[in-house]
């Protein structure tokens, strides 16, 4: 995908300054690397690059709180309340703990989803590693936070349902139900992701100049709602591992 839309220099870059160093670690630990000098892909450059952004910026940007809030103070309090206003109607009150959480991986996802849009860079969103990391860290997050609050034994106890006589059935529902909520976040953000980098780069391709703009402006809504729907999701999946510990 990024091949037909930009030489990605920094990554090629990056790979010649860390792949050599990397390569010699993996070697050690027995792991041979065929190709060294594209050691490291486009996605993982571009999702390193995003997050060393973000801490920049906001590391930045909470050096000078003040009681009269400034434009970028008041942008970045409205983002947080934004999600905290997310978390407070889908999970509860109690929903606030899991607000760095919940804002961390909102703001990557949606930075990860404009990136595509800057000259020499790609959204790693745009492919499915990357979509499946996100995915995979929300799994693991709401089910660890359902352990927590239930304990280890009453949480996988709902697997079993009610009734003890139904749970060699009602097991393998909750098991594929749980894993497909895996395939869903990453399937449906990385399908939108690479699709509007795919029809601008094609768009480009027939007309360089001012047709690709309204396009762009769709993929920077895209980019949004896309963030926000994964956020949702991840808030939906958490109230229900706390929703659980009510019922008990």
């Amino acid at each position: 995908m990024e091949e037909l839309e930009h030489s990605l220099f920094l990554v090629e870059i990056f790979n010649k300054i860390f792949s050599k160093p990397l390569s010699s670690l993996l070697g050690l630990v027995g792991i041979e690397v065929k190709n060294p000098e594209h050691l490291v892909p486009d996605n993982v450059v571009m999702c390193l690059i995003v997050v060393l952004v973000l801490i920049l910026f906001f590391a930045l940007a909470s050096r000078n709180f003040k009681p009269v809030p400034s434009k970028m103070q008041n942008l970045l309090e409205i983002t947080i309340q934004a999600f905290e206003s997310q978390l407070v109607d889908i999970v509860g009150e109690q929903g606030k703990k899991y607000l760095p959480m919940i804002t961390t991986i909102g703001l990557f996802i949606f930075s990860c989803n404009i990136m595509g849009l800057i000259p020499g860079f790609m959204s790693p969103t745009s492919k499915i590693n990357t979509t499946i990391g996100c995915a995979l860290f929300v799994f693991v997050y709401y089910h660890m936070q359902g352990i927590k609050s239930q304990g280890l034994f009453k949480y996988l106890k709902q697997f079993a349902g009610p009734i003890p006589a139904i749970a060699p059935l009602m097991v393998p529902i909750e098991l594929i139900s749980h894993f497909s909520r895996v395939v869903s976040l990453s399937v449906r953000l990385f399908g939108n992701i690479f699709a509007e980098e795919l029809l601008i780069v094609v768009i480009v391709s027939i007309l360089p100049f001012f047709l690709p703009l309204p396009f762009m402006a769709i993929a920077i809504f895209t980019a949004i709602i896309q963030a926000f729907v994964f956020v949702m999701l991840a808030c939906v999946y958490l109230a229900g591992a706390m929703a659980h510990e009510e019922e008990h």
